[in-house]
């Protein structure tokens, strides 16, 4: 026997806020979505699974015509034709409260019910799926306690959408323990809600799996992405494999620019940075390059950061043009002597320490800093610096670099 265990598709999820990105290849992650599940549907197809598991947030909440569910109903007809059925629970982004669009699904496609906990049944393999939807979008009552104890003589599985005991970047919702999950009985937890891929626990007692979603949707979905493909023989687990689904695929980039001293040579280090990142990765990949050190280049990179980001992304693309720089991140710093005669340089680098090391004096700087910045039209920077402590230091720093840098000709004029 074999089956599929995918989760978190959040097929068209609208992914707002692209066009404010230069080049953004708006388009093609859009459409990403479906082209995964397409993907995903094709590898049940070539495996000859017996089912498929989708363990909530199919959708991303109310669609936006319906031609989201047209779209999915069409590929589980692709399943059908093969007598291929596929279970689904609703999670955070899809409860039952969050869809007001509805069309028929296909025969083969079984919905488990919000109401309590169901079990169906797949005779020709002797499998119980135990499993429940969510009402709404905030569950935070622990569903697991409510499933039922395992069937004997069964392949038993559990589908829930859960953070469990809790993950970063994830709502807490449906709570569980491992040991609420062990003390089911059960052969295989297929777990939904969490969008990095989790063995949680490989067999013993039993299997609780987290296959991550199917495609990365923006910078913090980094990664390989796709679904799990389990093997069982005689009851028994035999294989657990990732497989890759993913058509566009999200990469951090982390160039230490340490001891470099022209932004020639930054170049030279991102470019090298990003072929390693994506040495074979066959598909379009967006990038954030983050940039790091104590470097003399330092200077000039802070002081025309927009034209030295330019020529990232330039010299991105022509390394290859499937690549988009999503954004460039400049964690860069001056070398640390900081030994300058003049009193202007002085009087620079003793009021950034008199900061660095008073962070009162930060809050007081920046309370003003804040209350222009929220009158400015969006307020991205305003919320990332409001409650970001860290973020207001590396400002200070990297300010005390460009005048620096200005005032001792470290940075080449522009002309």
């Amino acid at each position: 026997m074999k089956f599929i265990h995918a989760a978190d598709i959040h097929l068209d999820s609208p992914l707002t806020g692209l066009e404010n990105y230069e080049g953004a290849p708006t388009e093609l992650i859009r459409g990403a979505s479906r082209k995964a599940l397409s993907n995903l549907v094709q590898l049940a197809l070539e495996e000859e699974v017996d089912f498929v598991l989708i363990a909530g947030d199919l959708y991303d909440g109310d669609w936006r015509d319906v031609s989201t569910g047209m779209y999915f109903n069409r590929q589980m007809l692709r399943l059908k034709e093969r007598n291929i059925k596929v279970f689904i629970i609703k999670g955070n982004h899809d409860a039952a409260s969050n869809i007001s669009s509805r069309i028929p699904l296909p025969d083969n496609v079984i919905e488990f019910s919000s109401r309590g906990t169901q079990t169906y049944h797949l005779d020709n393999v002797n499998v119980a799926i135990h499993g429940q939807s969510f009402k709404t979008r905030a569950v935070t009552d622990n569903l697991a306690q409510a499933y039922p104890l395992a069937e004997p003589g069964c392949f038993n599985i559990g589908l829930l959408h859960s953070s469990l005991s809790g993950r970063e970047g994830h709502e807490v919702y449906a709570p569980c323990s491992e040991g609420d999950l062990y003390s089911r009985g059960y052969d295989y937890w297929a777990l939904g809600h969490v969008h990095k891929r989790e063995i949680v626990c490989a067999g013993d007692p039993c299997w609780i799996v987290f296959p991550g979603n199917i495609q990365g949707r923006f910078i913090r979905e980094t990664g390989d992405k796709g679904c799990t493909l389990v093997e069982v023989i005689d009851k028994q687990v035999i294989s657990v494999n990732h497989c890759s689904l993913d058509v566009m695929r999200w990469l951090e980039c982390q160039a230490d620019i340490s001891g470099l001293d022209t932004p020639a040579e930054v170049l030279t280090r991102v470019k090298d940075e990003v072929a390693d990142q994506t040495m074979g990765i066959d598909m379009p990949a967006a990038v954030r390059i983050v940039l790091k050190g104590e470097s003399n280049a330092s200077y000039e990179l802070l002081a025309y950061a927009s034209k030295w980001s330019d020529n990232i992304r330039a010299t991105v693309m022509n390394f290859r043009s499937d690549i988009w720089v999503e954004k460039i991140k400049y964690n860069v710093y001056p070398p640390v002597h900081r030994a300058y005669d003049s009193l202007v340089f002085l009087t620079i680098t003793e009021l950034v320490d008199h900061y660095l090391s008073n962070p009162q004096a930060v809050e007081d700087l920046f309370e003003d800093v804040l209350q222009d910045i929220a009158n400015l039209p969006g307020n991205e920077l305003w919320e990332e610096l409001k409650f970001n402590s860290p973020k207001r230091m590396d400002i200070l720093q990297n300010t005390e670099a460009l005048l620096i840098g200005i005032l001792s000709g470290g940075a080449a004029d522009e002309d």
